[in-house]
């Protein structure tokens, strides 16, 4: 009797062990995906250039203006197929009929402000040191790399700028000769924009001026989206204020260029990888432009391009092309421009892999590609800074994924093979909502704030999670005999629901890192992880819970059958 009550007692001593072991592990691992989710998306918000602190310094005036006013309208969010619609659009339509035109492609992440960055610096947003995702207007950090408009000014045009109040921030005010800025980003402040704006031409005010219309980026998140009669109609009524700005233009002096900043989802939102929010329409007309519909360009050669028609300096950090089959270049720009590149390119290179510390790897990669193309070393050395990263982060990864399969092999006589069929179907059920119920997207342009994210991705995580212990539970007979045994099955469960839903976020931290750190993530990969995160912080929290209700369960059945 005495080793039969020692045994049972250690037995019981050991299912207690076993609980407080796994509560504190979940709660935990719980503690560990929250601060994690956070870190991730601050490391975003806090992203700086590797070049910021030594950025490459601009070269000498390329010459012969091609123009004597540069006009830019920057139309916020207008995708290129709402572009293409002459019922919408139909001056925009004429312009593109009367100068070059072109599809131009933008990279992730599809924000404003690394757009807007993008467009005036003429570096993508890795290298801009724009601000990688919206910060608060007091937390917009101005321009360290050059710019359009410091190029400008520098070389004495006088420049002018109206719209969002993002602007004040971002381009050094010094290097802006007028201004009207205003939070506003509906009609009505459009419309405040306009009557600020057109004086400017009117009277040869300025020579280099930025006109920003927002409405169409406030129709898609707050009228409806792209699909909703509201988006057309805000973009119709910026295209009569393009026409406003046409009639005080002489395009046989005067040079206009159209484009956007990034398009929107169908359901209205973007930030991510989305191939709308990509997209974007570039029309240039007037003075020093060839007329034609051109090959698809990039973002990044909208600042190069016109500073080769405004004779200025090529923007030090472009990672841009000078379009130069869209224009009428003077002889003196036409001889100076292969020069003022290739110095431009090897500036840049210069301050990247000096950033990473690769300055040697860098003049080995030019010595061995007979053309040369800086934009390709600087991908290169970044791959092969990428590589050793992954290459280090592989070995964590590789441990974690060998200790998760090898404690479930071993508990396959506890049915293992349950708790992974339960998993699976968890993310089932959750993509079943995502994806097919709600049609949502995997990328940033599908969140509308950080607690509609949350709230989302919490509630359903839990009715999944309730489904999948359910149908476990029953599968395995789980409501009857032990409850200490089967509610220590049902922590089991938690742990390989955990482990199924944090593929992703094992999958983001070996290709991107736990935060962004030197260089930017796939944002594809680390929005995955961080809905990943947020599914593990939910069931870790729950499967507690779960399993506390299993055990009642079978203890009540006990005391019924009895």
């Amino acid at each position: 009797m005495d080793n039969k009550n020692f045994g049972a007692n250690r037995s019981v001593m050991k299912n207690t062990l076993k609980w407080i072991v796994s509560i504190l592990l979940l709660f935990g691992i719980a503690a560990g995906a929250y601060f994690w989710a956070t870190a991730q998306i601050a490391s975003n918000f806090n992203y700086r250039s590797q070049i910021k602190d030594d950025p490459p310094q601009p070269g000498a005036a390329l010459g012969t203006p091609s123009t004597e006013r540069l006009v830019i309208v920057l139309i916020d969010a207008l995708r290129y197929d709402t572009s293409l619609k002459t019922d919408v659009m139909p001056t925009l339509a004429q312009l593109r009929s009367e100068g070059a035109s072109a599809l131009m492609h933008s990279q992730p992440p599809s924000f404003s402000q690394p757009g807007y960055s993008t467009i005036l610096t003429g570096a993508w947003p890795e290298l801009n040191d724009g601000p990688a995702f919206n910060v608060e207007y007091e937390d917009i950090p101005t321009f360290t790399q050059d710019n359009l408009f410091s190029s400008a000014h520098r070389y004495g045009w006088k420049t002018a700028v109206s719209g969002y109040y993002w602007f004040e921030k971002l381009i050094p005010q010094s290097d802006v000769d007028f201004s009207f800025y205003t939070p506003g980003e509906d009609n009505a402040a459009d419309i405040e924009v306009m009557k600020a704006a057109i004086p400017w031409l009117q009277n040869n005010e300025a020579q280099v001026v930025l006109i920003h219309l927002d409405q169409v980026d406030y129709a898609g998140h707050h009228e409806g989206g792209p699909q909703s009669p509201n988006w057309d109609a805000a973009a119709t009524r910026t295209d009569n204020m393009l026409t406003e700005v046409v009639s005080t233009l002489d395009f046989s002096k005067d040079t206009l260029v159209v484009f956007s900043d990034h398009g929107q989802i169908d359901a209205g939102g973007h930030g991510g990888q989305d191939a709308d929010c990509l997209l974007e329409p570039f029309v240039m007309v007037g003075a020093g432009v060839i007329p034609g519909q051109y090959p698809d360009i990039q973002m990044v050669d909208i600042a190069p391009t016109l500073s080769a028609l405004l004779g200025i300096n090529l923007p030090a950090s472009t990672q841009g092309e000078v379009q130069t089959v869209m224009l009428s270049l003077p002889q003196d720009v036409i001889f100076a421009l292969p020069g003022a590149t290739g110095d431009q390119q090897s500036g840049l290179l210069n301050a990247y892999a000096t950033a990473l510390g690769k300055e040697t790897k860098a003049l080995k990669l030019l010595k061995s590609n007979t053309v040369v193309d800086t934009q390709a070393v600087i991908q290169e050395l970044r791959s092969q800074k990428l590589f050793t990263d992954r290459l280090i982060r592989a070995i964590p990864t590789g441990i974690l994924l060998a200790v998760a399969i090898t404690l479930l092999i071993r508990q396959r006589k506890n049915h293992s093979f349950t708790w992974v069929l339960g998993g699976i179907l968890f993310v089932a059920l959750f993509n079943l909502r995502y994806l097919i119920i709600d049609r949502k997207v995997y990328s940033l342009s599908s969140i509308i704030s950080e607690m509609d994210l949350i709230l989302y991705v919490a509630t359903t995580t839990a009715v999944s999670l309730l489904l999948v212990w359910l149908v476990v539970s029953f599968y395995n007979k789980s409501f009857n005999n032990s409850p200490n045994e089967n509610g220590l099955k049902t922590l089991w469960l938690g742990f390989t629901v955990i482990f199924i839903a944090g593929l992703p976020v094992l999958a983001s931290f070996f290709l991107n890192g736990p935060i962004v750190t030197w260089t930017l993530p796939d944002y594809f990969t680390s929005f995955l992880a961080l809905i990943g995160l947020i599914q593990i912080l939910v069931i870790s929290a729950l499967t507690p819970i779960l399993a506390g209700l299993t055990a009642g369960i079978n203890s009540i059945n006990r005391r019924f059958k009895k």
